[in-house]
């Protein structure tokens, strides 16, 4: 066997034209795989990103909320009830809502603000500058340092801005987990200052913020929240809600998955053709080798080898291609979404083994039927 398969290598290698054709095919067919689902595994992270951030382990909100950002206040009344609620070691408001600044030189933008809750600061960003005691102090406010931190002008503490007529000032930098999705900077206040400053309806909640006292409690609260009309989830179950609306309810999910199959069709045509091509010019190497005693088992096991050898090669090429411009695309676009994940390799993967399967299937029809007397006649 180990004679067999160095012959299939060489005789894959030999056409030095076929197999950089094979390899282009599918590493370019990986490429697209890859890049596409990579920038939709970005987009549905950067979606989350609040839920990320912030932490909580039970989020308390309306049943129509289909995403983070867009809220439906809650009554505050809805607190004290969570508040008593067995099993709820504590509970906390929070306020995520959007806002227009106006900057230093004149100039507008919009910002998410967070208002955290006053006593507890639940959910607060890790502090790189500043004190996050200072948030406490007059028309204080936190501007975190991600891919969207430019747009504020690069704010140092002390930077001052303005928000619906009233004076804002940088008193600590942080920095979060994810970046937002819509290339929105974001601020973290107070809970009672975000109020103060942002126009409101008269329900003013945007969250709850829930705290179990142990995990066996979750089920309970989640139980007594719908009685009461309102929805409890978990971090996990919010991020999976969101990352649904955005699959299922946006054409986000339809265009990405159409554009991975298109990339897998292309991928499966070029490296099939090539394929079937390169068994038609070597045929006769092949009738030669069944004619000398190959049996056709090794004949099929000489051309899965080659079909592999290539899908595997194209793979490894389309990962690394692909990793190295959205590290490229990310070097120069700091915002830029896309993210390489195992499930996304994973998908890639299995796609590349259909790939070298049906090109292997059209390959093994071929020569079985070679006659060596035919090969020999010719």
């Amino acid at each position: 066997m180990p004679g067999i398969l160095k012959i299939a290598y060489k005789l894959l290698i030999n056409d030095r034209a076929k197999f950089a054709a094979l390899l282009v095919g599918i590493t370019f067919a990986v490429f697209l795989m890859i890049e596409m689902t990579s920038l939709f595994a970005g987009i549905l992270s950067r979606s989350s990103s609040t839920v990320i951030n912030i932490g909580a382990s039970v989020w308390v909100m309306d049943p129509a909320v289909q995403t983070v950002a867009n809220t439906i206040p809650l009554p505050d009344y809805v607190l004290d009830e969570v508040r008593s609620i067995p099993g709820v070691k504590y509970a906390v408001p929070l306020y995520s809502g959007g806002a227009l600044l106006k900057l230093h030189d004149g100039t507008y933008q919009a910002v998410n603000v967070i208002g955290l809750d006053d006593t507890s600061l639940f959910g607060r960003p890790e502090i790189i500058a500043g004190n996050i005691q200072d948030v406490f102090a007059e028309n204080a406010f936190i501007a975190i340092r991600d891919a969207e931190f430019y747009k504020l002008e690069n704010p140092r503490i002390g930077t001052e801005f303005e928000l619906n007529d009233h004076r804002g000032v940088i008193v600590a930098i942080g920095q979060v987990a994810s970046s937002a999705l819509f290339g929105v900077p974001t601020l973290y206040t107070t809970y009672n200052r975000a109020l103060q400053y942002i126009p409101n309806t008269r329900f003013t909640i945007s969250y709850l913020l829930v705290e179990p006292k142990t995990p066996e409690d979750i089920a309970r609260i989640k139980a007594r929240v719908a009685k009461r009309g309102y929805l409890a989830l978990t971090r996990d179950e919010f991020v999976a809600k969101i990352s649904d609306f955005y699959m299922f309810r946006t054409g986000i999910g339809t265009n990405m998955m159409l554009m991975t199959l298109i990339s897998f069709i292309v991928g499966l045509s070029i490296s099939g053709q090539t394929f079937y091509t390169f068994i038609l010019e070597n045929i006769d190497k092949f009738g030669a080798i069944k004619a000398i005693g190959a049996k056709g088992s090794e004949l099929v096991f000489m051309i899965l080898f080659q079909a592999t050898f290539v899908a595997l090669t194209g793979y490894g090429l389309g990962v690394g291609l692909c990793a190295g411009l959205i590290w490229l695309a990310r070097w120069r676009l700091p915002d830029y979404a896309a993210q390489v994940t195992f499930i996304n390799l994973g998908t890639a993967f299995v796609m590349v083994v259909v790939i070298a399967g049906l090109s292997s299937y059209v390959g093994v029809r071929k020569v079985l039927r070679i006659e060596p007397f035919d090969i020999f006649r010719g």
